[in-house]
């Protein structure tokens, strides 16, 4: 059977970042916590034929930012959700928190209700650059989360970070990777400020670092993180052995999951109708809390044309790759219809064979897009 996750999104922030491209709205001066949490369930009940007996391996709540809501809040949502989908014993259960909106023992509360993993979004512990992101914590209180953390009992957790800031040098982009060292995560997400379209920054683009600058910024920081114990996994996750985030290694390993709340989508694959469908969520709040709407606002097959290179795109994100088997199951193909593009990868030296798995080399990670065009 293809493995199962479940994603929850909660769409509120106290701002929008000038940066952010995700489905998030500025909360309203009174979030609708009830209403919200029981169109997630009503959400649920509606796709969980879908699960097909399957357990659910993982829970993410991401947003927007999930720490807005209430630990009594989820735990009314966590009751429903396993009343109606086989939740695994050992799920790993991961909430994205905003260092701004944790009080003290917040965490403690999330613990008790059965999260066992937080995300938390620090992006930088320079003053100067979270002013830049628009972001609402400082630096002392992004470090006063991660001890709240540590004093809520949580052993796995996950500090987001960017870099290639604005006006950031070699100097100022490993610091906030050494700060974030001296917290002892036992995950780290590292990525690069991207300008996206729909965003503040797209339409008022800061004055980003040079290439030159960017790849000696990555080339030092990863070398630190390896010195560290860190394993580099994923294109932009480290983690101590042991310690991967479960939730998106499904994703990446092109894994089935439902998708519940404003915005989210799913990928599910029907056995019986031998295809793989994507469901997409209504975006806005507004809609998908209207009771004369259904929840879904699209659906789509993946087209049989398009499923070798769906795959990849995921999978050979993973610095393991993938194996012969993974590929055949979660794609339905056969392993002969790619061997044209494999060969011409494996010449150009972006792609490597060993045994059945089949991993991006050195190069081919970071040019991962020369690769996908060849599917």
């Amino acid at each position: 059977m293809i493995p199962l996750s479940l994603y929850v999104h909660l769409p509120w922030c106290v701002r929008k970042c000038p940066y952010c491209d995700f489905n998030s709205h500025a909360k309203p001066n009174e979030l609708p916590e009830q209403a919200y949490i029981q169109a997630l369930l009503q959400d649920l009940e509606q796709d969980a034929p879908m699960a097909q007996g399957r357990p659910i391996q993982s829970i993410f709540l991401g947003g927007g930012t999930p720490s807005l809501f209430s630990a009594k809040s989820l735990e009314i949502l966590f009751r429903g959700i396993q009343k109606q989908v086989n939740v695994a014993a050992d799920c790993e259960i991961s909430l994205e928190a905003n260092p701004g909106t944790i009080e003290r023992g917040k965490f403690k509360e999330y613990r008790d209700i059965g999260i066992n993993r937080i995300s938390l979004g620090v992006q930088s512990f320079q003053t100067e650059q979270l002013t830049k992101l628009g972001r609402i914590h400082s630096s002392d209180e992004a470090v006063r989360a991660v001890e709240e953390i540590y004093c809520a009992g949580f052993s796995n957790f996950n500090i987001d970070l960017m870099h290639g800031l604005p006006g950031q040098g070699l100097e100022k982009g490993l610091a906030d990777i050494k700060q974030a060292l001296q917290l002892e995560p036992p995950h780290l997400s590292w990525y690069q400020l991207t300008i996206e379209p729909n965003t503040l920054f797209y339409a008022k683009p800061p004055q980003l670092p040079e290439d030159e600058v960017l790849a000696e910024i990555e080339a030092e920081g990863e070398a630190l993180l390896a010195k560290a114990g860190f394993l580099h996994y994923e294109t932009s996750a480290f983690a101590k052995p042991n310690h991967q985030c479960r939730h998106n290694i499904n994703y990446w390993q092109f894994g089935d999951y439902l998708g519940i709340g404003a915005g989210a989508h799913a990928k599910i694959t029907d056995t019986a109708q031998q295809k793989i469908f994507r469901f997409y969520k209504h975006k806005h709040p507004k809609a998908y809390l209207d009771p004369d709407q259904n929840f879904i606002a699209e659906m789509k097959s993946i087209e049989q044309s398009e499923l070798a290179m769906e795959f990849m795109l995921n999978c050979l994100r993973i610095k393991d790759g993938f194996t012969i088997q993974q590929f055949e199951t979660r794609t339905g193909l056969k392993f002969d219809s790619i061997k044209a593009p494999l060969n011409i990868a494996y010449q150009k030296q972006l792609l490597e064979r060993e045994g059945d798995v089949i991993r991006p080399t050195l190069q081919g990670a970071r040019f991962l897009n020369e690769i996908l065009t060849l599917f």
